[in-house]
């Protein structure tokens, strides 16, 4: 939620994981929503609440790459290479879940 809230001091989001920004990785993390449980539970299963953003790749004005997460996975995720602009977020929706529960999606 701290970094959502840094984006709009600025009109673009530019963290690419956790704790790394844009410039540092080159790239902003992102996972379709098949896999943001996953993503969520491996890489953010220590907190109780996050902020879960839904983006029109149609206003991303960056180039989007779909890419595996390290050499040799099959699947593929999209990264973001360039600021993601304020404007291209359609929701930013608060994600709580209790601890020690997993992270899970409503339908």
């Amino acid at each position: 939620p701290d970094d959502w809230a840094v984006a709009f001091g600025t009109g673009e989001y530019r963290m690419s994981t956790r704790g790394v920004t844009l410039e540092q990785e080159g790239f902003i993390h992102c996972s379709t929503r098949e896999q943001i449980e996953d993503t969520a539970n491996r890489f953010y299963g220590d907190l109780d609440q996050l902020v879960l953003l839904t983006i029109d790749p149609d206003l991303v004005p960056s180039e989007i790459r779909w890419e595996p997460p390290a050499p040799g996975a099959d699947e593929l995720f999209p990264h973001i290479y360039g600021p993601l602009p304020i404007a291209a977020v359609n929701t930013a929706s608060p994600w709580i879940r209790r601890p020690g529960e997993p992270w899970v999606l409503e339908p």
